[in-house]
């Protein structure tokens, strides 16, 4: 949202005010702080395992006090997260039109993943306009009923924030040598806590110990489902390096640096391709299918052996990586945060 905050600050039509959940604490604060970003409102709703229910409950009070104090024109939110579902809610509730941003994202499966499925399905439906990122986003919304008129194609803009991040020098976290290649990893998604998680470990394991001269990065994300297995899994081979999660700067020099990335995560099948980089993507389905179709992203599962075998593939057969390496993104040119602000500026009930 970043870009999108930054476009209506530009504005001389809107007074824009940021209001931050803080669901994910740590990665939210150093994410403001690289975009110059203070929230106005901060509710600060993480706590330790908290279960979807009670946090559900506790932003969906926050929200609503903080909409009947300040009675916006007009909430806009990104994602798919709880958060994001709370605040589409809270706007029904209260008759303040909503804007969903990156609207559209479908596997078609309302348990898979979970809950996440789930909330962008009820963000799209009750929103006033969606703004989704791809003509496929669109057509999704279309066949569930949503009327053309309340969707616009803009791109997402998380290609805006990255092109705004990649631009700036925010030196490399890590030492390695220039030509050691390496591989960054990411996971963190609900639904491969558990075995999924340790199948992932024990194919890094083994693709570490069959390429000693690979190094990789694995950022590994505060919640404790993920750091429990990780650490007791890959602290002990010396190819490995984990390590707390990278500020959003850092985060980009290292896609930037990878020779490919493994990662179950939504943004980064967005972000790594524009950098011409492959990913292969730690899960069975994705919201994401143009760039599946692009040939720069490829679904593996969290199968030991099928990871194992298609990273060995990218990092054996040079026609392979270039095939998947060629820098093509569907998701966008850097403009769609203009395009909001522009879809904003137009319309009537916000006059």
């Amino acid at each position: 949202m970043a870009p999108v905050v930054m476009a209506l600050r530009r504005s001389v039509r809107w007074d824009v005010e940021v209001m931050a959940t803080a669901q994910h604490r740590e990665m939210l604060d150093q994410v403001l702080r690289l975009f110059d970003i203070a929230p106005d409102v901060d509710l600060n709703a993480m706590r330790p395992n908290q279960p979807l229910a009670a946090l559900t409950a506790r932003l969906l009070t926050g929200i609503d006090d903080c909409l009947a104090e300040r009675q916006p024109a007009m909430v806009l939110a990104q994602g798919d997260t709880t958060t994001v579902m709370v605040a589409a809610l809270a706007c029904f509730y209260r008759k303040i039109p909503f804007g969903h941003v990156e609207a559209g994202l479908r596997t078609h499966d309302l348990h898979y993943p979970w809950p996440e499925e789930m909330n962008r399905l009820v963000a799209g439906h009750l929103a006033t306009v969606n703004f989704a990122p791809t003509e496929t986003a669109r057509r999704n919304l279309l066949r569930e009923g949503v009327n053309a008129s309340r969707i616009h194609v803009t791109g997402n803009t998380v290609i805006d924030a990255l092109q705004i991040v990649a631009r700036q020098d925010h030196g490399q976290p890590f030492d390695m040598r220039p030509d050691q290649r390496m591989i960054l990893v990411t996971a963190h998604r609900r639904e491969n806590f558990g075995a999924p998680m340790i199948s992932i470990c024990k194919a890094i394991g083994e693709l570490a110990r069959k390429y000693p001269q690979v190094r990789f990065l694995f950022p590994v994300h505060p919640n404790p489902n993920v750091g429990r297995v990780v650490n007791r899994e890959l602290s002990a081979l010396p190819q490995v390096t984990l390590c707390e999660p990278l500020d959003y700067g850092a985060f980009v020099t290292a896609m930037k640096r990878a020779y490919l990335l493994l990662s179950d995560s939504g943004g980064v099948q967005e972000e790594a391709p524009a950098l011409a980089k492959p990913v292969l993507v730690l899960r069975n389905e994705t919201e994401r299918p143009e760039a599946v179709a692009e040939g720069v992203v490829e679904l593996v599962g969290t199968e030991a052996p099928t990871i194992v075998a298609r990273v060995s593939a990218l990092l054996d057969d040079e026609r392979e990586y270039r095939r998947m390496a060629k820098g093509a993104s569907p998701y966008g040119d850097g403009q769609a945060a203009v395009r909001i602000v522009n879809v904003l500026d137009r319309m009537e009930e916000l006059q």
